[in-house]
């Protein structure tokens, strides 16, 4: 085709649909998963995305105030207006090229509820509109697909070689996608269920470029992809946020609680070789008791009154009783409980207040027991799957205060508490304290909410 040079590149996010097929009270994109709504995931990803230099909201008309609440909230910048959608996909793609900025642009439309694209997608579609008028995003298709008649009969069976799952965005010259449904609207037949089947239709001339999509990028329509989509991004957060640079927190206040040994201790010591001004409260350190909330109030207060903030929390406290259930005496039941249960709970109400203020950070640890409870582990494992939960729980219920709440998940660590409840052990199975509080401190400095997040041996 011929040279193209637009004046920027828009993203239109198609947010119009009411959830109808899930039978909700309000749009699927709306729904809390891992941490935000949908709909910010997804923005988020445009907002990050270099290429993209404006992001349009197509929103369900009731709910265009709700959404652009959201939009202030969370702070993006490259969001320019929340504009009602149509009843169909494809009014509301109409509606959006008449609110288009004068000259020719690079489109990317996206479904709101793919909460799971990814940036190599986003980079693929705006490059291939270089040489190409109209682009899609699709897979190959696993299945074999069947064609039927109206008695649910098989009529054919299409080679799968040659099969392709259609998922946004689909990206469009604008000149190209404004000619398409021009012509569309003198059409008393037209009908299309995604604006590349416009393209194909009104503009078959204009060739229709596929780039590679990705299996995770599902779309959310139904209630178990709601799980499915909570479960992927648990996934796409097991690998710790990298360090491009060292971590900024230079005029930040941390509070460690379990801050004398294991991995408390080393994030102590990491982030204040990072700048950060670090309270450490343990029992043996400074007598405090993550169980007794006075203890935790009294700590809490007292950082906060020498430095006039609290920016992080973080909990690293716990007691690791091995033995069968039947064994363990009414005082070992309840202390593990109060130690590792409840003690997550206290602090969380406890520090909300100060991290409000700061929009700040709440960071808990778990371990790979969560997953399964196992012999000997019953009172830690079940614990521990709990705080997984208070996590994942608190990030929805403080996703609009700006506040952030994680959840380290590190592999065997040589730790006191440990050595304490199996002995020794080879150095070479086991992460060390400092490799867990290294992660930690990324997951402190990132936007990460809502997440579990391993850390692995590596080599």
């Amino acid at each position: 085709m011929e040279s193209w040079q637009p004046v920027s590149t828009i993203a239109v996010v198609l947010a119009g649909g009411a959830g109808v097929r899930m039978g909700l009270d309000v749009p699927k994109q709306l729904l809390p998963v891992a941490g935000r709504t949908i709909l910010e995931h997804t923005i988020g990803i445009l907002e990050a995305a270099p290429a993209i230099d404006e992001i349009l909201v197509m929103m369900a008309p009731a709910y265009v105030d709700e959404a652009a609440a959201i939009v202030a909230q969370a702070g993006f910048r490259k969001v320019t207006r929340v504009l009602a959608g149509g009843d169909t996909r494809n009014a509301t793609t109409k509606l959006a090229l008449a609110n288009l900025p004068p000259g020719e642009h690079n489109l990317v439309f996206h479904d709101a509820v793919r909460p799971l694209l990814n940036q190599r997608i986003v980079r693929d579609c705006v490059a291939a509109l270089a040489h190409s008028g109209a682009v899609d995003v699709a897979i190959p298709s696993a299945d074999t697909i069947i064609e039927v008649d109206e008695h649910d009969h098989i009529t054919a069976i299409p080679p799968r070689a040659n099969l392709r799952r259609g998922q946004t965005p689909q990206a469009f010259r604008s000149p190209v996608i404004r000619e398409a449904y021009r012509r569309a609207e003198g059409d008393p037949d037209f009908a299309a269920t995604d604006d590349c089947g416009v393209v194909l239709r009104y503009l078959p001339e204009v060739p229709i470029k596929v780039v590679a999509g990705a299996e995770e990028n599902i779309k959310i329509t139904h209630a178990v992809d709601v799980h499915i989509a909570d479960k992927l991004f648990q996934l796409a957060s097991a690998a710790v946020p990298g360090r491009a640079e060292p971590p900024g927190l230079r005029g930040q206040t941390v509070v460690v609680f379990g801050g004398s040994s294991g991995i408390g201790q080393a994030v102590v010591e990491q982030a204040r070789e990072f700048g950060a001004d670090v309270y450490a409260f343990s029992r043996t350190l400074t007598q405090t008791h993550v169980e007794r909330p006075d203890d935790v109030e009294a700590a809490l207060k007292l950082a906060a009154a020498e430095t006039g903030r609290i920016d992080a929390v973080v909990l690293a406290a716990g007691q690791l009783p091995v033995g069968p259930l039947a064994e363990a005496d009414p005082e070992t039941v309840e202390r593990s409980l109060r130690v590792n249960y409840l003690a997550p709970v206290t602090v969380a109400r406890l520090a909300l207040p100060y991290l409000r203020a700061s929009r700040g950070h709440l960071l808990l640890y778990t371990s790979s027991s969560y997953t399964r409870g196992r012999a000997g582990y019953a009172l830690y494992s079940s614990a521990k799957a709990a705080v997984v939960n208070l996590t994942q729980a608190l990030a929805e219920e403080w996703a609009r205060l700006g506040v952030r709440v994680n959840c380290v998940n590190p592999q065997r660590t040589a730790t006191p508490m440990r050595t304490l409840s199996f002995g020794p052990e080879p150095a070479e199975t086991l992460l060390t304290p400092g490799a867990v509080a290294a992660a930690s401190i990324d997951v402190l400095v990132s936007d990460l909410t809502g997440q579990v997040i391993d850390v692995r041996r590596t080599g």
